[in-house]
């Protein structure tokens, strides 16, 4: 397309020129006041004089009109799949693409915005993806923006003038005014707590669309975990408090549902969880060392740096079997409290260790039965031990017999020897993916010492020298107990022949006799990622495991079969078809286990409003001449087939409101690009020369005559 305009390129300075003009100007006006002859062509002549000077020229251009750029930004938050807004949705779009189509010269390019992911949610926020959008598209072009919503919008600018372009912005809106929905608000949740503990949850209906209904009682449903159902009546907009109890360590999950209501737009926000992690008090531990030696303080070290761990050490410096008449009050700070330990204190100890401890008549046989009688209760025992489980004064020839998981037979290993898992060693928590043992011949250092015994009770973990038993693990009635049969780990700490983990082997030792529950050899876990469930089975068995029956939100059982993962793991995922808290259960040779999860992506901002509204996008939509529109078709103007009702859409030019009563409109930009420029010069040349003269010769002859 061929553009025409006339421009000036002046050959003298332009105050020059514009004075000359004005003497001009001047010298015409007192012609024509004293009625001059030849005024006329005075002044012709001068106007062809100041023609010449300024130079005129014919510029034609050659444009190539741009196209518009329209944006459309959808809402795909979690609020716009209730209460049939994806169809509205998919229905505005067809109309709007319809519309927009066949208005020429007009690009139009769609944004999806908060779709989830199946990751925590942030909210709805279209005008972050709006900015992305608007990153490769020119302002000049830009005819305006159009969301469709349903008005919950959390990232709307406070002014217009931080959208960074100058065009209007509209709102289609999605559901209908006056929408009533309910749901639960958390005023105050824990985030921890004290395993055995229980701390209390506040929280109150919010009732919104509805006025007038303050009094009214609701009823809650509270699932906890290995707990059945139990119900509370509540008033709306009254706080009301739940204890969430702390069963375990870890996660402790507790649902509280709300009973959905008559007309309510939707029910997936009658629902939230609470996840607190249950802690434990710090695990005191007794550690009693036969004598100073050098593994002693590889135990010491760490427990002490294990900050759940209150640590009570003693170390026996002189038997009573060797006196050679130092006084006692120079070999120890205080005496080694026997009856307070072993009898009056004994049960606020979560685990004893006996570090190369010897029976030499330092303990009565009244407290070894003490001991076998906390661990049946449900207490924990470590036997660290090296020759002196060998011989005659061994723990094996006391009560405490009665609770070991193996007899010495009498002999002492001394040859060199690397530890390896045994079979069971590769299923256990306790030693399972240990660094080192991933290949047959394990990268760690070797041992040199192992003391030799007979076949007992419990699950060998870790063999030796002639794949004797190193690591032995028992439960006992209600406790538990473990048998370290070599005394040299501190060979690993120390980076004999590259070490190996003895931090890791020993803190996992320690902690599954104290019942960590990640170190339980026959476990169920379950984790959720938006709707798709994993069920993780950890087991000592070989042949397979038993089915996990799977309790979904609406009491809807099913059974899920698990694959196996990996020595001691069995694991499976499925996809669940409503978000809310999951119940599992499956049986083992411990009994019955269970676990929990809740499935669905957490979003508590974007489900905590999903009522329709106008209020938040309209004064933005105002501030840029632009209007927000409610689309539900129920009048004359619906679209035929949609069921939606949207405005008349104009291209204005130079309009402010591009927004009215029943129509909306996008601003024509009328940008182009020039692809050529031809300039014809006007007054130059012996053409404007010739009629300079003649003009002169004009006015000498009206003069002479």
């Amino acid at each position: 397309m061929s553009n025409w305009s006339l421009d000036f390129a002046l050959t003298l300075p332009p105050a020059v020129y514009w004075v000359g003009v004005a003497l001009a100007v001047l010298l015409v006006v007192l012609l024509l006041v004293r009625r001059a002859r030849g005024t006329l062509l005075r002044a012709l002549s001068l106007g062809a004089l100041l023609l010449a000077l300024a130079n005129p020229t014919l510029r034609q251009e050659e444009r190539e009109s741009l196209a518009n750029i329209a944006i459309v930004v959808t809402d795909e938050s979690l609020s716009q799949t209730i209460a049939g807004r994806p169809e509205q949705t998919a229905a505005i779009k067809r109309e709007l693409e319809a519309r927009l189509g066949d208005i020429p010269n007009l690009q139009v390019r769609w944004v999806s915005s908060s779709r989830p992911t199946g990751q925590q949610a942030a909210g709805t926020n279209l005008f972050a993806d709006l900015n992305s959008a608007l990153a490769n598209t020119p302002p000049d072009r830009l005819a305006g923006v159009i969301m469709i919503t349903d008005g919950e919008v959390h990232d709307v600018p406070k002014s217009a003038q931080t959208l960074g372009f100058d065009a209007p912005v509209h709102g289609l809106l999605t559901g209908t005014p006056g929408e009533f929905d309910r749901r639960i608000e958390i005023s105050k949740a824990p985030r921890y707590g004290i395993v055995g503990s229980a701390r209390d949850v506040e929280l109150r209906v919010v009732e919104t669309g509805r006025k007038g209904r303050a009094s009214e009682r609701v009823t809650l449903k509270i699932r906890r975990e290995g707990s059945p159902d139990t119900t509370r009546v509540a008033q709306i907009g009254r706080p009301v408090t739940v204890p969430l109890k702390f069963d375990h360590a870890g996660q402790n999950i507790m649902e509280i549902e709300l009973e959905t209501a008559p007309g309510e737009l939707t029910a997936v926000n009658n629902r939230v969880v609470v996840v607190a992690e249950g802690v434990r008090e710090n695990l005191r531990v007794l550690l009693v060392s036969g004598e100073p030696h050098a593994g002693e303080r590889v135990w010491r070290n760490l427990l002490k740096s294990d900050a759940s761990v209150d640590l009570v050490h003693f170390t026996i410096l002189r038997p009573p079997d060797k006196q050679d008449g130092t006084p006692i009050q120079q070999l120890s700070l205080i005496a080694f409290p026997t009856r307070e330990l072993f009898s009056e204190k004994i049960k606020d100890f979560d685990l004893i260790i006996f570090d190369r401890y010897q029976h030499r008549d330092i303990l009565q046989t009244l407290y070894y039965e003490n001991i076998a009688r906390y661990v049946q209760d449900g207490g924990a025992l470590l036997i660290a031990s090296g020759d002196d489980y060998a011989g005659k004064a061994s723990l094996a020839y006391t009560p405490l017999s009665s609770v070991l998981p193996a007899m010495p037979t009498g002999q002492l290993i001394e040859r060199p020897f690397k530890a390896k898992l045994s079979g069971d060693g590769l299923k256990h928590p306790v030693t399972r993916g240990l660094p080192g043992s991933e290949e047959k011949d394990p990268s760690w250092g070797r041992w040199f010492r192992q003391v030799e015994v007979a076949p007992g009770r419990g699950r060998v973990l870790m063999k030796g020298a002639d794949e004797r038993p190193l690591l032995v693990l028992d439960r006992k009635s209600k406790g538990r107990v473990a048998l370290l049969l070599s005394d040299q780990a501190w060979l690993w700490a120390r980076g004999y022949e590259g070490g190996g983990p003895h931090t890791d082997l020993l803190r996992r030792l320690s902690h599954w006799l104290m019942k960590e529950p990640d170190l339980e050899e026959e476990r169920l876990l379950a984790s959720a990622k938006g709707l798709k469930l994993t069920i993780e089975r950890r087991t000592m068995e070989e042949d397979g495991v038993a089915k996990v029956q799977v309790s979904a939100p609406g009491g809807e059982t099913s059974e899920v079969t698990l694959d196996k993962a990996g020595p001691g793991v069995w694991r499976s995922t499925v996809d669940v078809a409503a978000p809310g808290l999951y119940k599992l259960e499956t049986q083992s040779s411990l009994g019955a286990l269970t676990a929990v999860a809740h499935a669905g992506v957490e979003d508590a901002r974007e489900m905590s409003e999903v009522t329709a509204t106008d209020e938040k996008l309209r004064p933005l939509a105002e501030a840029t001449g632009g209007g927000v529109f409610w689309t539900r078709g129920n009048g004359l103007l619906s679209a035929v087939g949609t069921g939606v009702e949207l405005p008349r859409i104009s291209m204005l030019t130079n309009a402010r409101v591009l927004a009215g009563s029943g129509w909306m409109g996008l601003k024509d930009r009328e940008a182009f690009v020039t692809r050529g420029v031809k300039l014809i010069p006007m007054f130059t040349g012996f053409l404007a020369l010739a009629a300079l003269l003649a003009l002169l010769a004009a006015t000498w002859w009206r003069e002479g005559r």
